[in-house]
């Protein structure tokens, strides 16, 4: 008889407790649809593409690796290795001024300081594309206002090379990184600081051997959301440096507009994999990254 009773008070309590959790599931649906139609669609032709080759004879398609194959090789290869550059000491230079300036922010004592920094870091973090590019060379151009007036001309400056392209990367990776890292700085309690500074450890000592170890794995993976983002950029390198500088999105353009040999009409979807592949092994590195930072950091 107690076995009974036992079923029957538990069976109605799980029933009711599958109820409760239907409507959450039902809720997430909507969201789930607009990713598949979203990215799972474009990115199943981009995969399809990547491995087709058209029959230029009989128009008849076959599945190759000779995309990937050429996506890999002469100019493509250089302009896949040019954006891995650019975005490596982009993301480097902005990590670790984004963490000085950060810094900077959460250890003053004026609150409207930091809220202006971190509200100009959300729009310039998204500010880009032509207008930013437009905005550079009016300044820094061959004829902009600070090269004139500061002779950079005739000091060997120019905007339309690779250096000049990473100062404008780092108008938007540095408020990025700014705001990526201001919460692991928030994080790092007070009474460590205390603590080393009781033992007779010096400023430069708490950073080195405590602040730092514990703020690593968010400089990584800030680090390494930076790379994704520089190396994802494409309006702003386009509107200013055209095919001057090799690089796998300007690359991606021009297949796309036709600018290929016959048969290779198809290797800006394999560019495009080969993008992918890059930022799956980015986004590898960062989740963990990040949830070991918050372990530390909760």
């Amino acid at each position: 008889m107690t076995a009974t009773l036992t079923r029957v008070d538990v069976t109605p309590a799980a029933s009711t407790k599958r109820r409760r959790r239907a409507p959450g599931w039902l809720a997430v649906l909507p969201l789930l649809a607009f990713v598949v139609v979203a990215f799972g669609v474009p990115a199943l032709a981009m995969l399809n593409g990547a491995f087709t080759v058209k029959d230029q004879a009989t128009g008849a398609t076959s599945y190759t690796t000779a995309n990937l194959t050429g996506s890999l090789q002469g100019a493509y290869l250089t302009a896949l290795l040019g954006s891995v550059k650019l975005s490596a000491v982009s993301a480097l230079i902005a990590t670790v001024l984004g963490l000085l300036l950060a810094q900077a922010v959460v250890s003053s004592r004026f609150r409207a300081l930091r809220e202006a920094v971190l509200t100009a870091s959300g729009v310039l973090a998204n500010f880009g594309g032509v207008p930013l590019a437009f905005a550079f060379v009016a300044t820094l151009g061959n004829s902009g206002v600070l090269t004139r007036h500061l002779g950079l001309t005739d000091k060997g400056w120019s905007l339309y090379s690779f250096w000049g392209l990473v100062i404008v990367y780092l108008y938007f990776l540095i408020p990025l990184m700014v705001l990526t890292i201001t919460p692991a700085l928030d994080g790092l309690r007070s009474q460590w600081r205390e603590a080393a500074l009781n033992n007779g450890a010096t400023n430069a000592q708490y950073w080195r051997h405590v602040a730092l170890p514990v703020l690593l794995p968010s400089l990584l993976g800030g680090f390494v959301l930076l790379f994704g983002s520089a190396f994802a950029a494409y309006a702003t390198a386009a509107a200013m440096v055209g095919s001057s500088i090799p690089l796998v999105t300007l690359q991606i353009a021009d297949a796309i507009s036709g600018n290929v040999l016959v048969g290779q009409e198809n290797v800006a979807l394999a560019l495009s994999l080969d993008m992918v592949l890059i930022a799956g092994l980015v986004m590898a590195v960062y989740l963990p990254l990040q949830r070991r930072s918050a372990r530390w950091l909760a």
